[in-house]
């Protein structure tokens, strides 16, 4: 293959929704700091201005990231040039490997362009001299972009090639000594040039788009003007892209959402099972009842979170399915209409169908915040209730005993003023001995008390239970 070239295009996640202007998610600077890291790996791909790279972007100061000096800033690009030139490398083959990287700010997202070529278009690059590149340095375990990356490759053939099995090798190669696995996924022409898609899912963890890797393989054997239309093309290229990734990390976050809220869903089932067998019970339990008004609204309150991320989640694959149209409306365009048929088809058919999915899930879930609500204000009106009835309860207790015991030291008070007049000894009481008045008076206290209880009973019950007017 001649005129090669290897490209990375990663994106990562600066800032959400979640932050406060100015600030930015915790890992906002990773994509940049994995790429110095490949830098100082001599192993990998040591270009004094990846090394280097720090000091190149506005986003750093003295060697540490200071997102704020990004504020303002209206080019899109995070240096002060087109394109930051790295160097070159040398190889045992006898050719050097150059580099240049342009690092971007899309709106919310990091998004970085490092692409490798030799010095000379018309040095012929091989499955073997492809690991001159050191493609491993440049898969997802290195960049851990949030939203994932892209490697491309651009090559020149001979009419004569077998393009099919060229790009076979070319993906196979890329990943060569991991676990990824390229699938292709869908092939199409390009400005002119054979176009092979492919996607390469970690097997331990396929979901996460940090772990992807989407290949793309265009290989021109027509001598068609591929790389000066890319070039025209580039800014639409870019972003198209970075909406591909955002589409399937969105999805991919509202499907785990969805997960937990239906985790919370069935804790709620649960909870009105446990909530019935209370109040069935001959007396309900205020306690549990009190727990569970401990433990429902956290787990409401998390099921509407759940519910709102999904809301803003189908907000944003929404406005990525407009962008994506827009980009590949104007690839279209400068391509005299033409354009991958898979790319029409992930936006007309797959995202469209995310889209219709997260909706449905939305649907499915809104009822259940209902039920939450419902199931709080009736166990606080339960609670509230036999509280007031057990308040109620006490305060009648109190008063008959307070009349009773109030009633019964009146009485005893006037019986002890007599006991005082008899100047007898208290003796024990038995046959021989015929029985004191102190114990006829203590006779009379209880059963004095007893009498002013009585009293109390009918008191209260008449206050708490009128009769009725005839």
């Amino acid at each position: 293959m001649k005129n090669f070239s290897l490209s990375l295009y990663a994106f990562h996640l600066r800032h959400t929704l979640t932050e406060l202007p100015g600030e930015v998610v915790t890992d906002a600077n990773l994509l940049w700091e994995n790429l110095v890291k490949v830098g100082e790996d001599k192993d990998k791909l040591p270009f004094v201005g990846l090394k280097d790279l720090r000091s190149k972007l506005i986003c750093y100061q003295n060697g540490k990231y200071d997102p704020k000096r990004e504020i303002g800033r209206i080019p899109e690009r995070l240096i002060d040039a087109q394109d930051l030139d790295l160097g070159s490398l040398p190889t045992t083959e006898g050719f050097k490997i150059n580099a240049n990287l342009q690092p971007f700010l899309l709106n919310d997202t990091y998004a970085v362009d490092l692409t490798l070529f030799p010095e000379s278009p018309n040095i012929s690059i091989d499955i073997l001299q492809l690991q001159h590149f050191k493609p491993s340095s440049l898969l997802p375990s290195n960049i851990q972009a949030s939203l994932g990356q892209t490697l491309s490759i651009y090559g020149e053939v001979e009419p004569t090639e077998d393009c099919d099995t060229l790009a076979e090798k070319l993906a196979i190669a890329l990943v060569a000594g991991t676990n990824l696995n390229p699938v292709r996924t869908q092939q199409g022409k390009l400005f002119g040039s054979l176009l092979f898609e492919y996607q390469a899912l970690d097997p331990d963890d396929p979901d996460n788009p940090a772990k992807q890797c989407h290949i793309l393989i265009v290989i021109n054997n027509s001598q068609a003007a591929t790389g000066t239309l890319a070039v025209e093309a580039y800014d639409w290229l870019l972003n198209l892209l970075c909406s591909y990734h955002k589409i399937l990390y969105i999805y991919q976050q509202a499907r785990q959402r969805y997960r937990e809220a239906r985790t919370i869903y069935s804790n709620l089932e649960n909870k009105i099972q446990e909530f019935n067998s209370l109040i069935s019970e001959n007396q309900t339990q205020l306690s549990g009842l009190k727990s569970l008004m401990g433990e429902i609204p956290k787990k409401s309150f998390d099921y509407t979170r759940c519910l709102q991320d999904l809301q803003t989640h189908h907000t944003a694959i929404t406005t990525n399915i407009t962008n994506y149209r827009i980009c590949l409306e104007n690839i279209q365009t400068i391509g005299s209409g033409n354009s991958p048929k898979s790319w029409q088809d992930f936006i007309n058919k797959d995202s469209k169908k995310w889209q219709e999915q997260i909706q449905t899930d939305i649907n499915y879930l809104t009822p259940g915040q209902e039920l939450f609500g419902q199931l709080i204000d009736t166990i606080r009106g339960i609670v509230e209730t036999e509280q007031a009835e057990s308040d109620r309860s006490l305060e009648k207790t109190i008063q008959i005993l307070g009349i009773g015991f109030g009633g019964g030291a009146i009485a005893s008070g006037i019986i002890v003023q007599h006991i005082d007049k008899i100047n007898q000894p208290v003796t024990a009481i038995s046959p021989n001995n015929p029985p004191h008045p102190f114990y006829a008076s203590l006779l009379l206290s209880i059963v004095a008390t007893f009498f002013f209880i009585g009293i109390g009973w009918l008191i209260t019950k008449r206050q708490y239970y009128p009769r009725d007017k005839k």
